[in-house]
This record gives C-alpha cells, sequence and structure tokens, in this order.
C-alpha cells in the first residue's frame, strides 16, 4: 500500500515537468486543443464512461467487473463493453502477451536442462508448475507448465532461453506497440504484481486474438490436463486452472470454449479472457476485477459469452480490435492509446501512451493546474490508500485452494 503513495508522488512530479515546456508552446485555446485530440484506439466510443452498446439490449445486468469487453474474434468488431481502456494490473492474463512475444522461437521438440540460476529470480508466492533443477523439459512442456498452471518458473525459464528477463520484458513492450496495446506497460513476463505493470480489457483482447492465430498458442490454451516430468521417468497430471474450461470449483464447462488465460493476485484480483466458438462464430470476452472473488470471473465471462451468441447477434459495433502494425495496421498515435484510459488498482501510467500536457494545458497557466491537480490526486490517494489498509488488515487474502504455488500471486 505503501508504494501507491510513492507512485502518487513520481505521478505529480512527472505531471510538473511535463508542464514546464508549455510557456514557449504556441497558444490555443482549451477548447481547440481537446479537439486536436487524436481517435482513441479503437473508436472513440471506447473511452466513454459506462455500458457501450448498440442495436441490441438485454446485456447481463450483474456485472461487477471495473472493465470488460466482448468482440467478435473474425471480424475485430467490439459489440459491447465497459471501461474498455482502464489500465489496471492485468495479473498471470499478460502471460497471453509473453506467449505472443517468445512462442515462435523455439521448436516444441526442442529440449533444454534448467540451471538453478533459471529459477533464481522468480518472485517469492508465485503459482508454480514445479520446475526442479537438473531435469530436462521440451518446450512443449515448458509451454504446458505456462498455460496450464500459470507456471511463473516456466515462464522464467523460457525467458532465460530467450536471452534473460529484462530482454523478454523488453521484447514484451515491442510487440504491446506492434499490437497497438497502448494501455500497457510490462515490468516482468509473467504478470507477477510489480508497481507500473499495468494494461486494459481492449489490450488484453488484442493480444488474445493475436495468440489466438497460432496453432500452437491455441492449442495449449485449449489443453485440459497434460503429465508433467518429475525427473527419471516419473511424471505427475497438471491441470487448466481455465474453470470454464475444465469446470473445476462448482462450475460448469462453456459449451464451445477454447481458451484463453486467467490471472489473480491480491492486488488485480481476478482477470480473464475467454475465447468460445459457436456456429462458426468465435467471441472474444475479457473481464477484469469483478467486485466478487473466486468464480465471478468466469461467470460473468460466460453471462457476456451468452449474451453474444444470443442478443447481442445484433449488436453494431463500438469499436473494433486494430490491427498489428506488422501486419498491415494503420499505425496510431501513442496520445490514442490513453485519450479516456483510467488508472486504477494501483496502476500507474508509464509507458508513452499517454496524451500530450501540451494538448491539455498551456503556459504558467498549465504548470500551475497541474501542479493544483497533482495535489488533489496525492490527498485523494493517501485517502484512499488509508481506507484500504484498514480494510486488508480486517480481512485477509481469499485463499484459491487451486493454485499449487500458494501466496500473493495465485494464476
Amino acid at each position: 500500500m505503501r508504494e501507491c503513495s510513492r507512485i502518487s508522488r513520481r505521478a505529480v512530479l512527472g505531471l510538473t515537468a511535463a508542464a514546464l515546456p508549455l510557456s514557449t508552446a504556441a497558444t490555443l485555446p482549451l477548447a481547440t486543443a481537446a479537439a486536436a485530440e487524436p481517435a482513441v484506439i479503437g473508436g472513440e466510443q471506447l473511452a466513454r464512461g459506462g455500458v457501450q452498446v448498440r442495436g441490441a439490449s438485454g446485456l447481463p445486468t450483474k456485472i461487477t467487473a471495473r472493465s470488460w469487453v466482448i468482440a467478435d474474434c473474425d471480424s475485430g468488431e467490439v459489440l459491447a463493453a465497459f471501461n474498455a481502456h482502464r489500465r489496471l494490473p492485468p495479473a498471470s492474463t499478460l502471460k497471453m502477451l509473453f506467449a505472443d512475444t517468445v512462442l515462435q522461437k523455439f521448436g516444441r521438440t526442442e529440449r533444454y536442462t534448467v540451471k538453478d540460476s533459471d529459477l533464481a529470480d522468480i518472485p517469492a508466492g508465485s503459482s508454480l508448475v514445479g520446475i526442479k533443477p537438473g531435469i530436462t523439459y521440451t518446450v512443449e512442456q515448458l509451454w504446458q507448465g505456462v498455460f496450464l498452471r500459470s507456471g511463473n518458473d516456466a515462464v522464467h525459464v523460457l525467458s532465460h532461453m530467450n536471452g534473460g528477463i529484462d530482454t523478454t520484458v523488453a521484447e514484451m513492450q515491442t510487440k504491446a506497440t506492434d499490437l497497438q496495446a497502448l494501455d500497457t506497460h510490462v515490468v516482468s513476463p509473467d504478470g507477477f504484481d510489480h508497481p507500473g505493470q499495468i494494461s486494459s480489457a481492449y489490450d488484453l483482447t488484442l493480444f488474445a486474438r493475436h495468440g489466438l492465430k497460432n496453432t500452437d498458442f491455441r492449442g495449449y490454451c485449449g489443453t485440459r490436463v497434460a503429465d508433467f516430468p518429475a525427473g527419471g521417468k516419473k511424471t505427475f497430471q497438471i491441470q487448466n486452472t481455465d474453470r470454464l474450461l475444465t469446470g473445476a470449483l462448482g462450475l460448469r464447462t462453456y459449451d464451445g470454449l477454447i481458451g484463453v488465460k486467467n490471472g489473480y493476485t491480491s492486488n488485480a484480483g481476478n482477470t480473464f479472457t475467454g475465447a468460445a466458438t459457436r456456429g462458426g462464430r468465435t467471441l472474444l470476452v475479457t473481464v477484469m476485477h469483478p467486485a466478487e472473488g473466486s468464480n465471478a470471473v468466469y461467470e460473468q465471462t460466460a453471462a457476456l459469452l451468452d449474451w453474444g451468441f444470443g442478443g447481442g447477434r445484433s449488436a453494431q459495433s463500438v469499436g473494433t480490435l486494430v490491427e498489428p502494425i506488422s501486419e498491415g495496421g494503420s499505425k496510431a498515435s501513442p496520445a490514442a492509446g490513453a485519450k479516456g484510459a483510467q488508472l486504477a488498482g494501483g496502476g500507474e501510467s508509464t509507458s508513452s501512451g499517454g496524451p500530450s500536457a501540451g494538448r491539455l494545458v498551456e503556459g504558467a497557466a498549465g504548470t500551475a493546474l497541474l501542479l493544483a491537480a497533482g495535489a488533489w490526486v496525492v490527498k485523494r490517494r493517501r485517502r484512499t490508500v488509508a481506507a484500504a489498509e484498514a480494510a486488508e488488515a480486517a480481512a485477509p487474502v481469499e485463499p484459491e485452494p487451486t493454485d499449487p504455488g500458494g501466496g500473493r500471486h495465485r494464476r
């Protein structure tokens, strides 16, 4: 919680620094500057607050997520959304971007013997698949560890094979830029809680859509169980932690589900991106941070999918999932990724996707405005932090019995 206060102060300093050059900027009326803002990535309507839907009714009324998106995987049309660009901690759903970045670099049958150093930098409390130094694994088995058990140990081994954690993080950020996922700032390859590590429902949906184009990605995220090496000739069975895929903990499997990835940390809460196919149509749903814990993220995803395959068939697009720049997508301005984006849940925009301060204020008056706003943010966040600390002291973190790693990071 104290980290949130430090982030707030850094944010104020950043606002102040951004305002300093404005005294030499051309003077424009504020209304003119606002009108000059480029379009939001995916469409202007995705920047608006509240539920966005056109041409259809009957959306589920008990969706408590802080952000969600439902889109057609093939056409890229966003059928409905709520705070699509809101920046929130992604938890292990960020592993979809990790797979988008690293998956095609190694052949499935390639073998690797794990060293102690490959596992030395895994955050305490991580979810683990059970990788041991000295055991030789195939690349396929390592990816099964990533997708089925959300194993941070598997992520770190693959990252070290890829040149190291720092190299992999940098490549993931570059990949996010190519995918035009400008709400995303990568700090670790595994999604574990780190200050400033953020994404959005829109960006996570981009990651899933891109990944599902790859046969291996699609196969791994849809695998329910697999045998995993335990040393020598021994193996143990691992099961996918996606409860809509396996029907675990009181949930029924979702008809037509093909993946994709779930996540949980005590900071991020529950996050999930799911994809399902019915009648030749594939829909993507991302749900971030429902008010309830445990099964709610899956239940709300299923409800949105049901709507999409039913009453949502008549929905008119409220936006679109943009194409990667490397695949011919029109390159958007960095400012386009952040307009209307909201920071929450400990997330801070540290990427270059934020709007230029020059479009918001002018001259010395802008500096004063930003300083005043920064001071207000600090006071507000201090009150929020104090309240959250009190609540946290009163209520322990909800246990997740299916997580083999325990601790703060569940999946």
